[in-house]
């Protein structure tokens, strides 16, 4: 009993795992997306300039 237990939790770990990484994934593609928008729409500085849109 003590080694099926240990099999079914390695397997629900790495499910767990691989659904994580697969969100991780597309939230990485969200915040690309995201940011060339920003890259791309940026506004321009009064000075006439293009400015940074972000504040780091």
């Amino acid at each position: 009993m003590g080694p099926l237990l240990l099999v079914l939790l390695l397997a629900l770990l790495l499910f767990g795992a691989g659904f994580a990484v697969k969100a991780l994934w597309w939230i990485a593609i969200f915040v690309l997306v995201v940011w060339l928008i920003g890259f791309v729409a940026r506004g321009t500085h009064p000075s006439g300039s293009r400015h940074r849109w972000y504040r780091w």
